[in-house]
């Protein structure tokens, strides 16, 4: 009788105690996994250079001479030139413009928020004839460009006696935003709970106070996310300011700083044009950097129910 004396494949030894076995391709998908986020993390410091170094640059020009600015652009200031900012804000009136553009963006805002809302809340909420229609003919108005709508709007609001006027310019920006706004905060809410709803009304809330009092507050997320979008596109927009609000009392900021560009330009105060141009940026990066919680909770909240 014959025995096989091949070596037999030594047994895997048991996981010791109070241990989990490790999955087969667990280590390959581990490394695989660490490459992609160190190219991730790669992708997104470059991005952020790319987004932070011109803002940078912009802050530190407008702190220097004009002199500086072409002899060494890259280097820090000698000290802070806070004239320049003075200049612009007095001189090549940057106060009136600031001023003008609060009041327009902070009414604008306003009405549209609470229009938005309004609108939106009915169309997620209440069925009705037409339901459907009124919606898609909202999202209808934010594929339709503006500048198709620049010479009709230039004589309906000449008709309206309200062509460059602030009031004129606050109800254009209105109707510019309401499409996106009422498109974001029917998605919105459509994701509220129905039974804080239903038991205000059963507890003997009109739709109006349940409105204001119940679901409102429940969408602050929402409400200042798209508060957000529209500040930023209502605080630089120049387009519709710039054809329908030509009056030298009533220009705002995006027109101030082209005056202040053009103007400038032939006369070589750079340093001023960046102050005005920084002016122009904070009240948007402060904004930003306040709300940037509620603006990821207001985009995540339909995702997370």
């Amino acid at each position: 009788m014959t025995t096989d004396a091949s070596p037999q494949p030594a047994e895997a030894a048991p996981p010791a105690p109070g241990t989990r076995p490790v999955p087969r391709g667990a280590d390959r998908e581990k490394k695989t996994g660490g490459g992609l986020n160190v190219f991730s993390h790669g992708i997104l410091v470059l991005w952020a250079v790319l987004v932070v170094m011109p803002l940078l640059w912009a802050v530190m020009t407008s702190f220097k001479d004009d002199k500086s600015i072409f002899t060494s652009p890259w280097s820090l200031p000698d000290r802070l030139h806070f004239e320049n900012w003075s200049r612009a804000w007095e001189q090549a009136h940057m106060s009136d413009y600031f001023l003008n553009t609060v009041m327009v963006v902070a009414c604008s805002l306003f009405g549209t928020l609470l229009l938005g809302s309004m609108a939106a809340y009915v169309l997620a909420r209440f069925e009705f004839p037409g339901n459907r229609f009124l919606y898609f003919l909202f999202i209808g108005g934010m594929s339709f460009p503006v500048i198709l709508a620049l010479v009709p709007l230039f004589y309906v609001m000449q008709n309206l006696a309200v062509l460059n006027t602030i009031h004129g310019l606050i109800l254009v920006y209105i109707a510019y935003s309401l499409p996106f706004t009422v498109f974001f905060l029917t998605s919105f809410f459509r994701t509220l709970p129905t039974s804080v709803a239903e038991a205000a009304i059963i507890d003997g809330a009109s739709h109006t106070r349940t409105f204001f009092q119940v679901m409102l507050p429940m969408a602050r997320p929402g409400l200042i996310s798209v508060g957000i979008f529209n500040f930023l596109g209502q605080w630089n927009q120049y387009l519709l300011p710039t054809v329908l609000n030509t009056s030298p009392d009533h220009k705002v900021l995006s027109q101030g700083l082209v005056e202040l560009a053009t103007s400038q330009g032939y006369k070589g105060d750079y340093s001023g044009l960046f102050a005005g141009l920084v002016m122009a940026m904070l009240p948007v990066l402060a904004a930003y950097i306040v709300f940037q919680r509620q603006v990821v909770a207001g985009l995540t909240a339909g995702a997370l129910k």
